[in-house]
């Protein structure tokens, strides 16, 4: 099917007249159906095109008042929206086989495959069909305020009503959508694809190695997991986290020399900038082919041309959603569902904690330095944080030469985390596991039949401790995925309330990634430890959080804006918000660093899902450790599916989503 050329979204000016129709219907149907009349026709009117046809005719054949009619279709509705977003899933997870997974080198075409988008006509065609208008007719579409107001009143049925007319809330042409999911393809690609092999990355004083052969890290996840672990290298750890920072800085900047992205072949100073060719001695014996050569000229701003091409697909979308018309709005209103100005909230209480400086003064007399700003990822309150990466690498490379053997290893792991044995199994034969090309994620299934996917990065020596730590962490979103997926009552409440509560129980498993290594279960003072990390890793990805949220607003503000021009905003914003908040801890006045996470390329507007979800983790946490075991209140938890978040949490936890909790708990550390 090829895309049709985007129709102009309709003004309030074109929306049809429907006081009669309303009238006509509830003389037909009964004073008692008047609410769902009124509510019913404005939903369709507010969508409504001319070539759409006659609203009237339509609204007279398809409003239905019987409940057992109603039922019967609700349930017919429920159970084809299954199969259909099932299978398109499992298409586009097909088409984005080779660029998400390690299968060997990128064909030409596989960027390419991995732009399309199967379903980006489904919702065009559901409105044309007109199914997508029945729906909106005899089912309701609430707003974010009603759902709020009256969550703990609905019934699962009623949930899973809004869910159903959730589907509609815009109307986006086929063309629109699917220059959203070539955008994302691009970015998810450009990022897979961005490694750094830090053994040709060079000290600036006296061009010494730090790193060893062989070392390739994505940006910016292994690069920061590297960093984290040089805490146990007391001898050269600082300089290889400096060295690292100079790095990240360089890629926020874009000062980074194109010729070093995901090249053995040549050397880099970050602090100098100065290229040149690896001697051949120095060259890994696998080192793919690449140009080698000193041309130090710069990535020409790709980064952020990635980022545009998300904003301008955004606002390509705009027109269609009057109802929430930016990607900000959107993301906040309908995927996050909880307003943004609650989210800064949250976010600047842990910011602007008292305990931030008690907690620094703290990672001072254990680092016996001034902080620095690599102490943003400070990871010396994790159990077992001083053991060697080395060691690490060594006993994960042992246990996992291969994805199978990791996939083989599942069942043993989820009874470590408190599964019963009947349930590990259960679980095991739903999660399908795969090398990644890039750091790794977790892809969900949409249809019971089908199995989420882990995808965590296997070298060719086996599974390394940063690949380890994410497979865990990602084995929490596929345990999550099957329970609220094949467990929940409603299909369309599938799922969870928005990506920080996945990102929340995926980290309750990577928390006890060591210990289910056999490495020791935490004490007392293990538990002080924890609630100190959480703490901190609140404190970091809050700032983050905020940055990405800002640049979109630069964006809105600056539509016309080049790659140059978002490149310099975007050092800017990273630049103030650091200083603001994490200079007069860290130092570093003035560094882009809040600028490095991926997720602002690739992601759009991912970020504060995990400051959230840190919070909500660290509830979920509280919870678990009152009932226990872990595996019961993590399935409970999981199996409640899509409400509102404040909803989920209060049915999880027995409170709304707060940082009270976790405050709390880091005052009462710092006081043991």
């Amino acid at each position: 099917m090829t895309s049709s050329p985007s129709k102009a979204a309709p003004s309030p000016s074109q929306k049809p007249d429907t006081g009669a129709l309303k009238a006509e219907l509830v003389v037909k149907h009964g004073e008692a159906q008047r609410a769902r009349i009124e509510r019913g026709v404005e939903q369709v009117a507010g969508l409504w095109r001319p070539e759409d046809g006659d609203l009237a005719a339509f609204a007279r054949e398809n409003f239905i008042s019987d409940q057992k009619v109603l039922d019967a279709t609700f349930e017919r509705f429920e159970r084809i929206f299954e199969q259909l977003d099932g299978h398109f899933n499992e298409l586009g997870r097909e088409l984005r086989w080779a660029s998400d997974v390690d299968v060997g080198p990128l064909l030409p075409v596989d960027p390419v495959m991995a732009a399309y988008d199967p379903s980006a006509h489904l919702t065009d065609d559901l409105f044309q069909s007109k199914l997508g208008f029945v729906v909106l007719l005899n089912f309701p579409l609430t707003t974010l305020a009603e759902r709020t107001a009256h969550a703990q009143d609905y019934s699962r049925r009623q949930w899973a009503e809004m869910r159903l007319a959730g589907r509609f809330y815009r109307r986006v042409p086929a063309d629109v959508q699917q220059e959203v999911s070539s955008a994302g393809a691009a970015a998810d690609l450009y990022i897979a694809e961005y490694n750094i092999w830090m053994h040709h990355v060079l000290d600036g004083k006296e061009r010494r190695r730090p790193f060893p052969k062989g070392l390739r890290l994505i940006s910016h996840w292994n690069l920061r997991d590297e960093l984290k672990a040089d805490y146990a290298d007391k001898e050269q750890g600082p300089a290889k986290q400096r060295l690292i920072i100079k790095v990240m800085e360089r890629i926020v900047t874009q000062t980074i020399p194109a010729i070093v992205i995901n090249n053995p072949r040549v050397d880099w100073d970050p602090f100098t900038n100065s290229v040149s060719v690896t001697p051949p001695e120095e060259l890994e014996a696998d080192a793919p082919a690449k140009p080698a050569t000193e041309e130090p000229a710069p990535e020409p701003d790709t980064r952020y041309a990635r980022l545009l091409a998300h904003f301008h697909a955004a606002r390509h979308v705009d027109p269609y959603v009057p109802v929430a018309p930016t990607q900000i709005a959107r993301t906040f209103e309908f995927q996050r569902e909880i307003p943004e100005e609650r989210v800064k909230a949250l976010l600047t209480q842990v910011l602007t904690s008292p305990l931030v400086p008690r907690v620094a003064q703290l990672i001072e007399q254990r680092l016996g330095r001034k902080l620095e700003p690599q102490d943003l990822w400070f990871n010396g309150f994790r159990p077992g944080s001083s053991r060697s990466e080395a060691d690490l690498d060594k006993l994960t490379r042992q246990r996992y030469p291969t994805p199978e053997a990791f996939a083989k290893d599942i069942p043993r792991i989820l009874q470590g985390l408190g599964f019963s044995k009947e349930r590990a199994s259960y679980l095991a034969e739903h999660i399908r596991v795969d090398p990644s090309r890039g750091a790794g994620h977790a892809m969900q299934a949409m249809r019971r039949g089908d199995f989420p996917h882990l995808r965590t990065r296997v070298e060719k020596d086996g599974m390394n401790y940063k690949g380890y730590n994410i497979a865990v962490h990602e084995l929490g979103h596929n345990v999550e995925q099957v329970f609220s997926l094949y467990d929940v009552d409603h299909t369309l409440l599938s799922g969870v309330p928005n990506n920080a509560f996945t990102e929340a129980l995926a980290f309750v498993f990577q928390a006890r990634d060591q210990e289910l290594l056999g490495l020791g279960k935490p004490d007392a003072v293990a538990e002080r430890e924890r609630v100190l990390n959480d703490f901190w890793s609140t404190w970091e990805i809050a700032g983050v959080a905020l940055v990405d949220t800002a640049v979109w607003h630069w964006m809105y503000d600056h539509p016309d804006a080049t790659p140059a021009q978002l490149r310099d905003a975007t050092a800017a914003i990273a630049k103030e918000i650091w200083d603001r908040y994490y200079a007069p801890v860290l130092g570093g006045q003035g560094t882009p660093l809040l600028g490095i996470y991926s997720h602002m390329i690739a992601y759009p507007m991912y970020l504060p899902d995990y400051p959230l979800g840190h919070l909500i983790a660290f509830q979920i946490e509280e919870q678990m450790r009152r009932k226990g075991p872990l595996g019961a209140e993590f399935e409970r938890m999981a199996r409640y599916g899509s409400v509102t978040p404040d909803q989920w949490m209060v049915n999880a936890t027995g409170s709304p989503v707060s940082a009270e909790p976790l405050l709390r708990a880091t005052e009462a550390a710092l006081g043991k």
